[in-house]
């Protein structure tokens, strides 16, 4: 699923490039091909003011009014051979030229970066030459801007689709874990079941009372663990519980399951109820699997901290182990479903916790430290 999601990235980003570098290649040749044509208008056009100004001849005129007519878009400042305008524009607001007298000033500064002038000799003796110096039409300057606009429908068009696809896989991924928990518990409830009808069987014939008591606790347990997966995929019911009382069952269930050499404490700080919104399932789930990850760590020797922490407006819970600790690089790994780095397991028990105590409780889980050879704390914050 994450190797397609890399692939469409890759895919739509080598889209875009070639579409953006074909789009500007293909803009700039335009706007080249432009900007020969409105030079070669402009020429006309001052050459005909030219002729308007040296001839009397009535056809001659008259074409030179047609050719000055039919520049519409480009516009032009006239000026003397000292670069002063000499009050002939074209094309430029009449308006602001009246209203601001230094208006033609920055237009004409703005035309010469713009484009070299166009040189117009209109007497020899004397000597009295006219340049035009003219500013890039409208079309031209949506051609050159063409590129930017498509860059950046293009950029969204990449961040939307990107967006959308990592939306679907999430929400893909979600329905995996519901419908694997789900499973898990249809699957688990079948023989839960029937272990009940044993045990009860057992219980009346007043035989193996030791056997019946460990298969109760058996059964017991399978419940749970059914019970666990049949809340994924839903909204559990969060209700206010004593913290304390909850990590203590759990670490007394974990000791039990635990070799002498591995030894637990809980720091609560002298306080014997922290209350919070949780469900205890769940919550007990997540315990359950930071301590197995703990011992696992440690391989059969070290110690377990647990230090609950009562807050103004959170719960901190940290579950610290002397174990070989993590590594940086898989730091950020350690959380998603199927890393692991045991030889057996599936690598979810921390993503599940996660999700459990993120989506579910509102709060957050994460490795507050870690540091190889010496061991890793993870932390719970839970809202009150």
């Amino acid at each position: 699923m994450f190797s397609n999601f890399f692939n469409w990235r890759s895919a739509l980003a080598m889209v875009a490039i070639a579409i953006v570098t074909g789009t500007v290649f293909y803009s700039q040749y335009i706007a080249r091909k432009i900007a020969e044509d409105e030079r070669k208008k402009v020429n006309v056009w001052a050459q005909s003011l030219k002729t308007r100004a040296t001839t009397t001849e009535e056809p001659a005129l008259l074409l030179t009014n047609i050719i000055t007519s039919e520049n519409t878009d480009i516009p032009i400042i006239e000026t003397d051979e000292n670069d002063k305008p000499s009050g002939a524009s074209l094309n430029l607001d009449t308006a602001l030229i009246k209203a601001d007298s230094n208006y033609l000033k920055r237009k004409l500064e703005e035309f010469k970066k713009e484009n070299k002038a166009i040189s117009v000799e209109i007497n020899k003796e004397p000597l009295f030459i006219n340049k035009y110096y003219y500013g890039d039409s409208k079309l031209l300057k949506e051609v050159r801007y063409y590129p930017i606009i498509q860059l950046f429908i293009v950029s969204l068009f990449i961040i939307i689709t990107l967006i959308t696809i990592s939306t679907r896989n999430k929400s893909t991924q979600n329905q995996v874990w519901a419908g694997m928990a789900k499973e898990t518990a249809h699957q688990l409830g079948t023989p839960i079941s029937s272990l009940q009808g044993w045990v009860e069987m057992l219980k009346d014939s007043n035989t193996a009372d030791k056997i019946v008591t460990e298969m109760s606790k058996d059964v017991e347990r399978l419940k749970l663990v059914s019970d666990r997966f049949g809340k994924i995929g839903s909204t559990p019911q969060l209700e206010e519980t004593n913290i304390v009382s909850q990590v203590e069952s759990m670490v007394t269930y974990i000791k039990r399951r635990a070799t002498n050499k591995v030894s637990f404490a809980i720091d609560k700080s002298a306080d014997e109820e922290i209350i919070a919104l949780i469900n205890a399932p769940l919550f007990d789930w997540v315990i359950e699997n930071l301590l197995k990850n703990a011992l696992d760590a440690m391989e059969g020797h070290g110690s377990i901290n647990i230090a609950i922490k009562n807050e103004s407006t959170q719960v901190l819970i940290d579950i610290t182990d002397t174990g070989k600790g993590i590594s940086k690089k898989n730091i950020a790994n350690v959380f998603k479903p199927g890393f692991t780095t045991k030889k057996r397991g599936w690598g979810l028990g921390l993503s599940l916790s996660k999700r459990i105590i993120e989506q579910y409780h509102r709060g957050e889980l994460f490795v507050k430290n870690s540091e190889l050879g010496k061991g890793t704390t993870f932390r719970i914050v839970l809202k009150k």
